[in-house]
């Protein structure tokens, strides 16, 4: 048998990375994940003053749908923000923000907030009834069904979002009356 050179191995090589899956479009992927309902909330920060002799600090916030529990222990849970938006950037900055869990009658706070192009948010915050958390003095929605206040742990970035991972320091349910804000289908909606 005469004597042949083992063949030469094949690369393996990874599929090219690409902006999206073959064949899935912006449009189809939105249109399918339209079809998940999800609860709205809405997320606040404070912002230090940038000097001791310059303008006061100022609140911050933004609705997301994109929020869920991670672990009880420790109590962690996740949002994803959209990398580059003001939230990701203070988040980035500063560690502690809250959640509030927003009932089906504060349909016009989750709208206010999800604006594109808005007005500041101190204008945003004007006439909401909050308290300030006293573990990280964000704005907490008078009337949410519930509240967090949450310290980041951990900060991943995923595409063009970042997934900010927040220890839960204080819970509370202020309110027990009505259900759920919810998003389905591209339009807020009460359940029921």
């Amino acid at each position: 048998m005469p004597n042949t050179p083992p063949a030469a191995p094949v690369p393996i090589t990874a599929p090219p990375v690409a902006g999206h899956a073959e064949g899935v479009s912006n449009d189809e992927f939105r249109a399918a994940m339209s079809r998940l309902a999800a609860g709205v909330v809405l997320v606040t920060a404070f912002e230090p003053p940038l000097a001791a002799d310059g303008p006061k600090g100022e609140d911050v916030g933004m609705t997301a749908t994109a929020f869920m529990s991670v672990s009880l222990d420790p109590p962690l849970v996740l949002v994803s923000l959209r990398t580059g938006a003001r939230m990701d950037d203070l988040l980035d900055e500063q560690p502690l923000w809250a959640v509030s869990v927003l009932s089906e009658s504060q349909r016009h706070i989750a709208g206010r907030f999800a604006m594109k192009g808005r007005i500041s948010d101190r204008l945003l915050f004007e006439d909401i009834p909050y308290v300030r958390g006293g573990t990280t003095g964000a704005a907490l929605v008078g009337g949410a069904l519930a509240t967090l206040e949450c310290r980041t742990e951990q900060r991943v970035i995923a595409g063009d979002h970042t997934l900010v991972i927040g220890r839960v320091l204080t819970a509370s349910v202020p309110s027990a009356e009505g259900g759920p804000l919810t998003y389905f289908r591209g339009r807020y909606r009460q359940l029921g």
